[in-house]
């Protein structure tokens, strides 16, 4: 038998978002099926509701609660307590997340609003049992909001406990939040983001079960890294974002495996940030990051190394002999490396650097991703890297149709010189390991990739153990130009017999 339960209003986005079926516990209807209609039908029986029993308060405490904990806004979970006697105490033990994000906007009354009504659902929000993520995103920080902040950390920290805090702030006229002392003793954050906000711990920081630390937007110190770092054991993960002071990183926990370093800058270029972190395993360097130092012996125990920066010192013509002996260092301090990714600007100046006759150092790498400005004569780069990597065994070649370079490599060299170099390369180069290659954003006329399948013709044609060549494009599926692309690099020889030829839509 089929039983209709009615719905109340409140909860028809829980249902809706999850398909339900359950058996009821209740004596009388023992082992009898009882099913939610269908979204369609829900509204229908909303109104019913209004005049009939209420059946879906007599389900057990279980199915009521896991009902409620698949209502995605914690607001409207808050809202259950006036459906009755029995909600007024259940909602409290269903977890809940806060999330605050703050309306983009100057005017001064909608953001008091906004402000008055996150403190209206911290008042509703401190009974629940459990809170395990607090985030707050998009506020306009000024001193004269110190108090709301203030409050919003205390809440997280003192009052919900929560395992996951981001506090994102946004900085106007340069006023920064001043992190307060009792939060950086604190057992049971998991998960910490903190943009504009000052870390000046003044003793030592506590943060024992973190794994998971983010700061983006911030003037730091060493000593305030220094202690964050060893107050935090169990830290895994960390990245910084947009910051400057800091000069050296020094990383000794044997669990803290990745770092992710996004835009360092400096007003002084004298100043240098060292990275020393012998038990690192996974970095990225993204954006601009002039002045940073990676020895190898520094990071013995890298695995996997990401590069998609670019260095901007304050006179191009100047220093671009700087910027490229930063490159050569950076690029031997990762020499031994498993996984390596270049980006555009990487590109282009190691072709420079290989018309110069410089060659990176021999590695024994068996990943490589090269991201490439298609619309620039980049392979002297890309040749110099594939020629230090005979143990390849994948090969990503990302393509870049709109990047905009500074095309310094046009200063050195130009199409018809370029071709003529590349070509005579081709016998000087091959590829015992190569098991797959990639090449991803592919797209345009055949005009526009002239120097993309030039690359490709070459690839296959030395990659003898080739398995897999696989193009993901943004070619609408079948066009003719698609057709006609597709036929261009059918036709290249391949000296794999194995090797199958693969093509995906992104």
């Amino acid at each position: 038998m089929r039983r209709v339960i009615l719905i109340p209003s409140i909860l028809i986005p829980a249902l809706i978002s999850v398909d339900l079926k359950f058996q009821t516990t209740g004596n009388k209807n023992r082992g009898k099926s009882m099913e939610i209609q269908s979204p369609m039908k829900l509204k229908r029986l909303v109104v019913i509701g209004r005049h009939k029993k209420d059946r879906i308060s007599d389900l057990p405490d279980a199915i009521l609660l896991h009902i409620l904990s698949m209502v995605p806004d914690g607001k409207q979970v808050v809202r259950a307590s006036v459906l009755g006697k029995r909600w007024r105490s259940l909602w409290m033990s269903v977890p809940m997340s806060i999330d605050f994000n703050f309306p983009q906007t100057e005017n001064l009354v909608v953001t008091l609003d906004y402000l008055s009504s996150t403190l209206t659902e911290l008042h509703y929000c401190k009974s629940c049992d459990k809170i395990p993520r607090f985030t707050i995103g998009g506020f306009r920080y000024e001193h004269c909001y110190a108090k709301y902040v203030d409050l919003w950390v205390s809440f997280a920290t003192k009052v919900a406990k929560v395992e996951e805090f981001l506090l994102g702030l946004l900085s106007i006229n340069d006023q920064t939040y001043d992190f307060p002392s009792y939060a950086f003793k604190n057992s049971l954050l998991k998960d910490l983001e903190l943009r504009n906000c000052q870390l000046n711990p003044r003793t030592t920081v506590d943060w024992t079960n973190l794994s998971s630390l983010k700061i983006g937007y911030i003037d730091l110190t060493d000593d305030a890294m220094e202690k964050i770092l060893s107050g935090s054991p169990n830290l895994k993960s960390l990245e910084l974002d947009n910051f400057s002071g800091l000069q050296r990183l020094e990383i000794n926990s044997v669990k803290l495996t990745q770092v992710m370093i996004e835009s360092y800058y400096n007003d002084n270029d004298e100043i240098w940030l060292e990275i020393v972190a012998p038990h690192l395993q996974h970095l990225e360097v993204l954006e601009l990051c002039s002045e940073i130092r990676i020895g190898q012996r520094n990071v013995p125990s890298l695995v996997t190394a990401i590069f998609r920066l670019n260095f901007n010192f304050e006179n191009e013509e100047q220093d671009l002999e700087m910027e490229f002996s930063c490159l050569k260092e950076l690029l031997h301090s990762v020499a031994h490396v498993q996984n390596l990714e270049l980006g555009t600007w990487c590109i282009e100046c190691l072709s420079i650097l290989e018309l110069k006759g410089w060659r990176p150092p021999p590695s024994s790498r068996k990943f490589l991703e090269l991201n490439l400005a298609v619309i620039q004569l980049d392979f002297p780069g890309i040749y110099s890297f594939l020629q230090s990597s005979s143990d390849l065994e994948t090969l990503i070649i990302g393509c870049w149709y709109n990047h905009n370079e500074r095309n310094l490599l046009a200063r050195y060299t130009d199409e018809d010189e370029l071709s003529e170099r590349f070509e005579k390369h081709n016998v000087k180069c091959s590829f015992s390991h190569l098991k797959t290659i990639t090449i991803n954003n592919f797209s345009g006329s055949s005009s526009e990739n002239k120097f993309v399948l030039q690359l490709v013709k070459y690839l296959l044609k030395h990659a003898a153990v080739l398995k897999e060549f696989v193009i993901a494009s943004t070619y609408q599926w079948m066009s003719l130009e698609y057709r006609k692309m597709a036929q261009k690099l059918l036709s290249f020889p391949m000296s794999s017999p194995h090797a199958s030829v693969i093509f995906s839509d992104i």
